[in-house]
C-alpha cells in the first residue's frame, strides 16, 4: 500500500503544480524514472511481504530508467531543432543542451553499471556473463537515439524496429538463463563467495 501510494504521490509530483518535476532540468527525469523502482516493489511485495529487495537491485533499476528517459529528452531536443521553440514546448529545455543531455546519459549509465556490478558480485554472479549484451543493449539503445526523428521519443515506435526487437529479445532469453544456472568456475575465477540466497529453481548442479 506504502508502495502504491508513493506512485500516485509521484505522478502527483511530475505532473501538477506548484512542483511539476517535468519542468525542471534532471529532476524531470528522475521523478519519472524513479517510477521503474516503485513498479518492482510493487511485483516484489505481491510476492514476497517480509524481505525488502537488494538496495542495488533498486538504484540499478532506476538508473537504467533515467538512462531511458534522459535518451527520450535528448531524441525530443534533437528532432525541435531550435532551442526557442524546445523551451516552448518543455520549460526544461531552457537548459537542457545537446551536450549536457548526452553527459547526463552517459552518468546514468555508469551509476546503473555500478549498482548492477554489486548486485552481479553480491548475488548472482553468473550474470557477469550478460554484460556485454548489457553493453551492447545501451550501445544500441543509444545508436536509435541518435537518428533523425528518433524512434525512442514514442517507445511504441520502437516495435518497429526489428533488429533491436530480436537484440531484446535474445538479450532477455540469456539473462533468464543465467539467472536459473550455476556455473562454479566463476566464482573461482573471479574470487567471490557463493550467495547464501537460494534460488527457487537451478538448471545446473549447485556446490555446498
Amino acid at each position: 500500500m506504502a508502495v502504491a501510494l508513493a506512485l500516485w504521490v509521484m505522478g502527483l509530483v511530475y505532473n501538477v503544480p506548484p512542483v511539476r518535476t517535468k519542468e525542471v532540468p534532471y529532476l524531470d527525469v528522475l521523478s519519472e524514472s524513479v517510477n521503474n523502482p516503485l513498479r518492482l516493489l510493487l511485483g516484489w511485495f505481491a510476492l514476497i511481504v517480509d524481505k525488502l529487495p537488494p538496495l542495488s537491485l533498486i538504484l540499478a533499476y532506476w538508473m537504467v530508467g533515467a538512462f531511458f528517459m534522459a535518451t527520450k529528452r535528448f531524441a525530443e531536443y534533437r528532432r525541435i531543432d531550435d532551442p526557442h521553440r524546445a523551451a516552448q514546448y518543455r520549460k526544461s529545455f531552457g537548459y537542457y543542451t545537446e551536450e549536457r543531455l548526452l553527459v547526463s546519459m552517459f552518468f546514468y549509465a555508469a551509476i546503473c553499471a555500478l549498482f548492477a556490478g554489486i548486485f552481479i558480485v553480491r548475488y548472482h554472479v553468473e550474470l557477469i556473463l550478460f554484460v556485454p549484451a548489457a553493453a551492447g543493449f545501451f550501445a544500441y539503445y543509444l545508436k536509435l537515439g541518435l537518428q533523425e526523428d528518433s524512434p525512442v521519443q514514442n517507445p511504441e515506435k520502437l516495435f518497429g524496429e526489428r533488429g533491436f526487437l530480436l537484440y531484446m529479445m535474445l538479450s532477455t532469453a540469456l539473462f533468464v538463463l543465467l539467472m536459473f544456472t550455476h556455473v562454479p568456475v566463476l566464482y573461482d575465477l573471479f574470487n567471490i563467495e557463493p550467495s547464501k540466497i537460494h534460488p527457487l529453481w537451478m538448471l545446473g548442479t549447485k556446490a555446498d
